[in-house]
């Protein structure tokens, strides 16, 4: 019997979640890319292209270094680009977490841990924490589809707008 890892798990969540990321993406009105609902928000192609950056994060957690000025690069205003964009890293990420060794994942990472603070993060901690981000960043769009005008899809559970009934 095979002893499921950490890196499993985190493997196997990233595969499920992916997915659901994706088509919330998709729900997203193409043409309301400038959308923000508010003046300190991040406009909907910014808040899109987070996924993209976080997965260029964990990306640079396994190959131990995290480039932070690449995870500021600004957001393509193409709906249609982004989501190529998404399509195309997670890819590359699943294939890398997946040959990723104990030493990449255990060694530390220099990432920002508090304002103006740096830290050294376990790479593995690292993913972990851009995954939820991620997540917690979908959350966000999801109530950005509903003010744009969109259709909320189902994420865990039944929407409004795709009831399970």
């Amino acid at each position: 019997m095979k002893t499921v890892t950490e890196k499993d798990q985190f493997h196997a969540t990233l595969e499920r979640e992916s997915p659901i990321t994706l088509k919330v993406m998709r729900a997203f009105p193409a043409g309301r890319m400038d959308f923000k609902p508010a003046e300190k928000s991040k406009t909907a192609a910014e808040l899109m292209w987070m996924f993209v950056l976080e997965l260029g994060v964990i990306d640079g957690a396994l190959a131990g270094t995290i480039d932070m000025a690449a995870s500021q690069a600004p957001a393509p205003t193409s709906h249609a680009e982004i989501i190529a964009a998404y399509e195309k890293k997670v890819k590359e990420v699943m294939s890398k977490v997946a040959s990723a060794t104990d030493e990449q994942l255990s060694r530390l990472v220099k990432m920002p841990v508090g304002p103006k603070q740096m830290g050294d993060v376990p790479a593995l901690q690292v993913l972990w924490i851009m995954l939820m981000d991620s997540v917690h960043h979908r959350g966000q769009l999801s109530v950005y589809i509903r003010m744009a005008g969109g259709k909320v899809p189902s994420i865990y559970g039944p929407s409004a707008d795709e009831p399970w009934t």
